[in-house]
Formats: C-alpha cells, structure tokens, sequence
C-alpha cells in the first residue's frame, strides 16, 4: 500500500474518532450539572412504590402463616400489591449525583398466631433511597422484628434491606423530577435478618419505583392520579389547601355560645375502601381514577376541599358540605367502561349523637345499573368525641360502616354494614386554623404497578422540546436506560428495561 494511501485512512480513522469524542462531550453537556444547579441541595415530595417480595405477601396470608399486613403513617397500595410510600425528603448533590430520600409511611406483617400471639410480627417504616456517588445505592429502613427461634423483638434504624442496582444510570445535574423506574434490589445479610431469615441475603426483591422532587422542581403541579394518562382536571398540590374566599363569618366570640358558627374551610379525607382502589387499578378492572373540582390524591386516601357548612357547639350538630370529584373508571371495553363511577361533592352531618357521610352518585356500576343520585347517605359513623380543639373541628379516622344508599351505590360490590376505609375531616371554626396537610405525593404523575414501565429505544436518538436536548441512550448489560430531560418540567427520566414484567394477581381483603 502507498503511502499517501495509508495517510488517508489514517485520517479517516481521526475523523471518526474525533467524531464519536464530539459525541461524547455533546451527551456530557446535555448531563452535566449546571452552575446554579449545584447549589441546591434539598429533596421535598415524592413516593416509593415497592411491593418487597410477592412470594412472601402470599406466605403471610396464605394458609400456613394465616396473616395479614397493615399500613401505617399514611402508607397506601397500588394495584393490591405494591406499597406506596410518600413525602420524600432528603438531599441532593448534583455535582456528584448523590441522593437520600427517607419516606413516610410504614407497613407491619403478622402471622402464625399462637396463643394469641404472633410469631410472625416485622414493621418496616422510613423507607430511605440512598445513593452514593460512584453508583451504588441501598434501601434502607427502620425495622421492628420478631425472632421466630427466641420470640424476642428486635429493632433497628435505618439497617440497610436490599442493595440497589443503578448500573448506567448517571445521577449528576438532575433538577425537576426524578423518575427510576424498575430498580432491582437485592437482599442483604441486614435485609435477610429482619425477614427472620426466611430468605438468604443475595435473593432477588421485587423492583422498586420511585419519584422526588429534586431542587428546582416547578412549585405547583397536578395532584397525581393512578392513572398513566394524565388527570382530566388539575388538583391543588400535596400542601396545598385553599384558605376561605369569603370574609369572616359569625363566630363564638362574635354571638352567644349556644348560636352556630359558620365556617368556610375544611379538609375532607376518605379513601372509599382500599380493597376498592385496588380493585379499580388492578389486574381485574385496569382502570384508574380522575380527580376535579378541587379533590387532590394523598395516596392512601383522596382529599375534597373546601367545605362550608355550621356547627352548633351547644348540641354537636354539624353540617359541612366538601368539594370536589373523584371518577373511578375501569373494565374497558372498546370506547366505554363497565365501571365509571363517580362520587361528588360529599357532605358529612351529624344529629341527634348519629354522623352520616353524604355524596352525589352518578354513573355505571359492574353489575350495569346506571345511577344519577344527589346526597345519597353512604355511610354512618360514631360521632362521640367530636369537639372543637385548636380553631378545628377535627375527626381522625373515625370507623365508617357503609349504609343501604351506600351499597347500592357501588352496584351491589359490598353490602350493607360492610367496614370502608376510616373518615377523617377537619372545619375551621377559627379561620385562621391551618387544616391538617395532605402527603407529599411529588409532582410526577403515577404509573400503575400492574402494568411494565415502557422499554426505552433500543438505539441512540435525540431531538428537541421547547429548545431542550430531549435524550440521550446507553445500552447497559443486558438492558438500557434512557436519560430525558425534558423541557417542559425541566426532569430527569431514568427507566430500565425489564426482562420480564407479568403483573401479580389482585390480592382481596
């Protein structure tokens, strides 16, 4: 070969390096922190979706442990088998992409009842994402456990359950929204010791998801529905509560004791029943839930706000009529729904030492029944106890027995007398008394669980939204992960493909 003729590949061969370094450097540029990005460093809001182990869900109630599982601290599910925990708080280091994020909300399994007590008995609470710089990352959480051997419980704070696989994933420069998707975990001898050695450390946990708001996040957002699409109407944000729009009205200082008060403000938080929700989100229904009016999602349960109404502080009578919608659609079938259900503006009274909580009722029930009902009583409660303290009216998870409008209402799914979820409800009779805050869900709105989280492209690709770089993808062993950020909420989207992704079966309770 001549050599001009080896020069020229040679060159070729240059060209196309300094090509792909061009590459690389324009993919760092797109990932890199800003300046004004690595200065802040809190997390606030967000939500941990993890469903630990379905085999050992299906241990604790099954046949041999016959047990059950109860949240704590605001905990809900997602689709009947995943736990949603909820407000992210930690921090954040975008120069070098470490990330701790401690949850709120907690979970307790118990089981294999003997002599009235449970041998089986672990509470997991304060669920925290840690990931350090370089790529590793654990799940950490406070642990209560009983020894099956000894019977003596054992507590531990923050002992780390499972390592996490982050493998590709660069974490530096995010700000906005931080979407992991399917993160493997992988148990640990701490993780092991806590489940009673029921499975050896290195055993495969279900994947977590999870969301935070990372600094610089946009302050208002849609409340999250759990639904993939998005809401078909916006809801204030997880603190958010509208203050009264209205001036001061009569109070107790302003009239005799024995006159009403007049209020307009107050919080409503039900969340109808949870085996209800999992239902609709689950395997069975495929469905999901739209919020309107002024209802906003707490996970556990949904929020209606503002309320107007009075009280009598003489006798206890009260009536307090709440705002907002909460549609509950699923069972699909070509452009309509065997269930589209919705419960609206509902109304809590109470007379004569009996409470009652009220709602419109409109739409289609599983058993076909179509319904257009106003101020349907769905359920009654114990209203002893109830006194103004601190400017509020409050009610803390009072018991809820549904009531005859109340099943007819939900098409026959439940009779009458069944348990639903606990009411709670606060009234400001002091317009200044701040309500109770709803959990920080975050900004980002939720996948359900039942179903996989979409693959990314297989192979690099890149365009742009409002002026931003939108992607950037590498493939990692076996998988790939695709970094977005994205233009309009200025967040960071990291998925990992799944090997495999068969939603469980919808567990019932």
């Amino acid at each position: 070969m001549s050599l001009p003729s080896r020069l020229r590949r040679l060159a070729a061969s240059l060209v196309a390096v300094l090509a792909a370094l061009s590459a690389v450097v324009l993919s760092t540029a797109v990932l890199s922190p800003g300046r004004a990005a690595a200065t802040e460093g809190r997390v606030s809001g967000g939500r941990l979706d993890w469903g630990i182990k379905q085999s050992f869900l299906t241990y604790v109630t099954g046949p041999i442990a016959k047990g059950s599982w109860a949240l704590t601290g605001g905990a809900a599910t997602v689709g009947g088998s995943t736990f949603r925990f909820h407000s992210a708080n930690g921090t954040y280091d975008p120069a070098t992409g470490a990330l701790t994020a401690a949850f709120s909300g907690g979970v307790r399994f118990t089981g294999h009842q003997e002599n009235g007590a449970n041998a089986l008995d672990l509470s997991l609470g304060r669920l925290t994402f840690r990931a350090l710089p370089g790529g590793s990352a654990g799940l950490y959480a406070d642990v209560s456990s009983k020894s099956k051997e000894t019977g003596q419980v054992s507590s531990a704070s923050q002992a780390k359950l499972a390592d996490l696989s982050l493998a590709g994933v660069d974490l530096r420069g995010a700000a906005g929204t931080l979407n992991l998707g399917n993160v493997p975990a992988t148990l640990t001898d701490a993780g092991a010791k806590a489940f009673g050695n029921f499975y050896q450390a290195g055993t495969a946990l279900d994947p977590l998801t999870l969301s935070v708001n990372l600094p610089g996040a946009q302050a208002s957002s849609a409340a999250p529905s759990a639904s993939s699409a998005p809401s078909a109407s916006s809801a204030p944000s997880a603190q958010a509560v509208p203050s009264a729009s209205s001036p001061s009205t009569t109070t107790a200082t302003q009239a005799p004791a024995s006159a009403k008060t007049e209020f307009g403000n107050g919080a409503l938080d039900w969340g109808v029943r949870r085996t209800f929700r999992d239902y609709v989100t689950g395997t069975i229904a495929q469905g999901r839930w739209e919020l309107g009016g002024g209802a906003a999602d707490g996970g556990a349960f949904f929020r209606w706000t503002p309320a107007k109404g009075t009280y009598d502080p003489a006798t206890g009578d009260l009536t307090a009529a709440f705002t907002g919608t909460v549609r509950f659609t699923g069972l699909r079938s070509g452009e309509s729904y065997g269930l589209d259900l919705t419960l609206a503006n509902p109304g809590v009274t109470v007379a004569d030492g009996r409470g009652r909580l009220l709602a419109d009722v409109s739409g289609r029930t599983p058993d076909g029944a179509t319904q257009q009902l106003t101020g349907v009583e769905l359920a009654t409660f114990d209203p002893a106890g109830l006194k103004p303290e601190g400017g509020l009216l409050k009610a803390v998870e009072l018991p809820l027995k549904l009531a005859e409008g109340g099943a007819k209402a939900f098409g026959g799914l439940y009779p009458a007398g069944t348990e639903m979820d606990p009411l709670s409800f606060a009234v400001a009779l002091d317009p200044a008394a701040a309500l109770p805050p709803l959990p920080d869900l975050g900004s980002a709105p939720a996948t359900p669980l039942a179903a996989p989280v979409a693959s990314p492209v297989a192979s690099p690709a890149g365009s742009s939204s409002e002026g931003f770089p939108v992607a950037a993808v590498a493939a990692v062993a076996g998988g790939a992960v695709l970094v977005a950020a994205l233009g309009t909420t200025g967040g960071l989207l990291v998925r990992r493909r799944r090997a495999a992704a068969a939603p469980g079966p919808d567990r019932t309770a």
